[in-house]
């Protein structure tokens, strides 16, 4: 069973809907259950909660309704216990989205690389669907269920913003926050957020205009002036801070466009891909994730001729239209990312090996044969992959590699902290270059 709580109450079985009462109160009553499952929750507090003046049968309809929901829950195997003098939902193989929603808050906290933990933040604030029993609970009733639910909403809403600025996504965050805003104008720390990625998008005017309206807000309504990180950030504006502009580039990078990209250091596109700034050794460091964006990708692309320079924009601006393709494009490009390092340090890798190689043979397939500018013919990825195409490019020259006697000098930084990859054909090269690990000691640097 999958259970939705997160907006209008919701039960399904494989998909379809499930009619678990008509009564509004026995949906109410199952989702205070649910909030809390694998714990007990009193009659009491079930007739505080179901009714404003209890009637003098209260708890007899509460044990009715029980009854009923045992009934309907029972083919799915769905169990209602009575435990002492009150019920509790077991806890079992059905999904509860307010269960999900804390479960994935709470791994994107534990998580360092910035890149999953939006991930998880994504997926945890997608269940939303509305406020909490939006169908089943007036305002009254879901403040008093609520339980934390819309503050952990809140806050990793904020968090999400604060990781996806750091890895220069100020857009994202606007479209994010507009709304939250609208809902929680003078919650500072979410105006502060984007008044900062207003500012970095280009929009300072609105971020100052933003400021005005939150310190009216707070003046009227509270009567009190903006907190003191706010009115510092509004004064850093003013003066042209330019520490706002973006975040802190990353360690072992270069600029390109308007995206960070790693140095180039390995001798081969391939193994640049598989590549970050700090390595795959070791604990991740900030900005060890280089494909923070589709944009990223599609300008990396391009600067290594995997694809003609004047895709770049085009790719650019097909996945402003189309955002949820871009980010299965890039989800995708990680993933081979993984499985082709794994398939080029470990040769017997049979898996690693199968799955680069569908990328591979898939690109090989869309290929078209072009003549270049210098008049010499070429494999290129075909446009019809659409926003695939910096995946595909990347597929054709590492099925190159793989199938290249060269693929047998790749070597791995063995620095503690590296594991960047470099092809060493004269057999004697330790480390990596340009001390990409970062560490005097870790590169055989005395």
């Amino acid at each position: 069973m999958d259970f939705q709580l997160l907006g209008p109450f919701a039960a399904r079985h494989e998909g379809r809907p499930v009619l678990l009462g008509s009564r509004r109160q026995e949906r109410c009553l199952l989702a205070v259950l649910l909030l809390h499952a694998g714990h007990s929750v009193p009659t009491g507090r079930l007739i505080d909660l179901l009714w404003d003046a209890p009637p003098a049968s209260a708890r007899a309809t509460v044990h009715t309704y029980v009854g009923r929901l045992r009934a309907a829950l029972r083919p799915y195997e769905v169990s209602v216990e009575t435990r002492h003098d009150g019920y509790a939902v077991e806890r079992g193989p059905h999904r509860i989205d307010a269960q999900e929603f804390t479960e994935l808050v709470g791994h994107a906290a534990d998580t360092r690389d910035p890149v999953q933990r939006i991930g998880h933040y994504d997926r945890a604030l997608a269940l939303w669907r509305g406020p909490l029993l939006a169908d089943v609970a007036d305002d009254r009733l879901r403040s008093r269920l609520d339980g934390g639910l819309g503050e952990l909403r809140l806050s990793a809403a904020e968090r999400r913003a604060e990781a996806q600025l750091g890895m220069g996504l100020p857009e994202r965050v606007v479209a994010d926050l507009t709304p939250l805003l609208q809902e929680h104008p003078a919650r500072e720390h979410l105006v502060a957020t984007q008044m900062t990625a207003l500012h970095r998008t280009g929009r300072r005017a609105e971020a100052l205009r933003l400021y005005g309206r939150t310190r009216a807000l707070l003046a009227a309504d509270l009567g009190i002036e903006p907190s003191s990180e706010l009115h510092t950030l509004h004064e850093r504006m003013l003066s042209g801070d330019p520490r706002l502009d973006r975040p802190p580039g990353p360690v072992y990078a270069v600029r390109v466009d308007d995206q960070w990209l790693p140095w180039s250091t390995s001798g081969h596109p391939a193994l640049e891909f598989c590549n970050t700034y700090a390595g795959w050794g070791g604990d991740r460091r900030p900005g060890s994730e280089w494909l923070p964006g589709y944009a990223t990708f599609a300008v990396w692309a391009g600067h290594l001729d995997l694809t003609e320079h004047r895709q770049t924009a085009r790719l650019r601006e097909q996945a402003l239209r189309r955002p949820d393709e871009a980010t299965a494009a890039l989800d995708e490009a990680r993933r081979f990312r993984t499985d082709l390092y794994a398939c080029l340090t470990d040769p017997q890798d049979g898996r690693a090996f199968k799955a680069v190689a569908a990328v591979v043979e898939e690109a090989a397939g869309l290929s078209v044969f072009t003549r270049g500018e210098d008049g010499l013919g070429r494999w290129q990825p075909s446009p019809s992959a659409g926003l695939r195409l910096p995946l595909h490019a990347v597929a054709r020259t590492a099925g190159e590699l793989l199938a290249d006697p060269r693929r047998f000098t790749v070597r791995t930084c063995p620095a503690p902290d590296c594991g960047w990859l470099f092809l060493d054909e004269s057999g004697r090269r330790r480390w990596c270059s340009l001390r990409t690990c970062g560490t005097r000691r870790g590169c055989g640097v005395s």
